[in-house]
């Protein structure tokens, strides 16, 4: 048999959910030939068949985790492999034993929820952990109400009732468990710092695009300070000033949040960056946006602010250093030249990771992006 397993879909991209099989067993496909669709947390991503042959095993079903290089499917041999697009590896190899079938979880995959019962510094019986281990409650997230710290059965009984009450767990998938890791470790690394301010934008048309608007000014608050345009390396302790602008355009969609990057914004056109939004927001929204568009931003924008909010602390993601976030406009009361007059603001938040970025620094830039803001066109 040849075993055809997950190739290695691109940098940072370690497992994929199946979403679909194209084929079933028994069916004989030509090279190149989509075999199965797989999410990943960037994209959804069609994989190839890299040769002909007829299937005889599929691993897996739609909703099962799969990593890089796990088995995907099974060829009866055959002639040899034409020759095509070869995207994964497929081995010659004897079965293992008892590999799961479509369907059939592995044998030593860890159940959901599955309590810790042995958690170092935890205080419970082993009646207690017994309770926890047969309602499937994890003692680490039960708060004990016995001497010393000590977890009761009647806490467990409570946490059972509560985790009842709340819903069953909802594993993350995709793009929300990507965000939830990238989270997590960009609280754990960044020192971030935010400062807000408004823009004057009361001379702005009627027909005034903000994402173009922001953009154009992003670029000019980069020539007057280019320290946010940059990647730090935590482990080198440096950073890497880059004069290419690849900005990262947060884009909400109902699977989550992605960040498509609009490459080199700052020696492009207004017109080709509009139609490059309009494309990239598009093929986002749709998952058909290709990874390689999804990495490698050297500044964010998250344009909340079409959704609602004034100000926020937007997330730095590693190895970037910025996020520009704009909030809703307002009317406001202003004044121009000694008078009273009715305006508009645009409130405007800067998250800079201190490590690599000053105050100094940081504020000019917003002063720069300001500047280039308020002027009309």
């Amino acid at each position: 048999m040849k075993i055809f397993a997950l190739p290695d879909l691109g940098e940072g991209l370690p497992e994929a959910e199946i979403v679909r099989w194209h084929v079933g067993v028994g069916d004989h496909v030509v090279t190149d030939q989509p075999l199965v669709a797989v999410e990943t947390a960037k994209a959804i991503v069609e994989i190839p068949s890299p040769q002909a042959g007829t299937v005889a095993r599929l691993y897996g079903e739609s909703g099962d985790m799969v990593q890089t290089g796990d088995p995907l499917v099974e060829f009866a041999v055959g002639p040899a492999a034409d020759s095509g697009s070869v995207v994964g590896q497929v081995a010659t190899a004897e079965a293992p034993s008892a590999p799961p079938a479509a369907g059939e979880a592995p044998a030593a995959a860890p159940q959901a929820r599955r309590p810790t019962a042995t958690t170092l510094g935890i205080r419970a019986t082993p009646g207690v952990r017994a309770l926890a281990q047969q309602l499937e409650i994890d003692l680490g997230i039960v708060t004990p109400s016995g001497r010393d710290g000590t977890i009761l059965a009647s806490d467990v009984e409570r946490a059972a009732r509560i985790l009842a009450e709340v819903g069953p767990l909802q594993p993350l998938r995709g793009v929300r468990r990507a965000m939830a890791l990238n989270m997590a470790r960009a609280h754990a690394e960044v020192a971030a710092v935010t400062v807000v301010d408004d823009a004057d934008i009361s001379a702005w048309s009627e027909d005034e695009e903000p994402t173009l608007r922001l953009i154009r000014a992003i670029v000019s608050a980069c020539r007057v300070e280019p320290a946010l345009n940059a990647w730090y390396d935590a482990h080198a302790v440096g950073r890497r000033l880059i004069d290419k602008i690849d900005l990262g355009l947060a884009v909400d969609t109902p699977d989550g949040l992605f960040v498509p990057v609009l490459r080199d914004v700052g020696r492009r056109e207004r017109a080709d960056l509009a139609a490059g939004i309009k494309r990239l927001t598009a093929d986002t929204r749709a998952r058909t946006v290709p990874p390689e568009e999804m990495r490698g931003q050297t500044l964010t924008l998250s344009n909340f602010g079409a959704l609602g909010g004034r100000y926020a602390g937007p997330i730095v993601v590693p190895p970037t250093v910025a996020i520009v976030g704009a909030g809703r406009a307002r009317e406001a009361a202003l004044v121009h030249a000694g008078a009273l007059a009715a305006g508009r603001l645009l409130p405007l938040s800067l998250t800079f990771d201190h490590r690599a970025v000053t105050g100094g620094e940081a504020t000019r830039f917003l002063v720069a992006l300001i500047a280039d803001l308020e002027p009309a066109e």
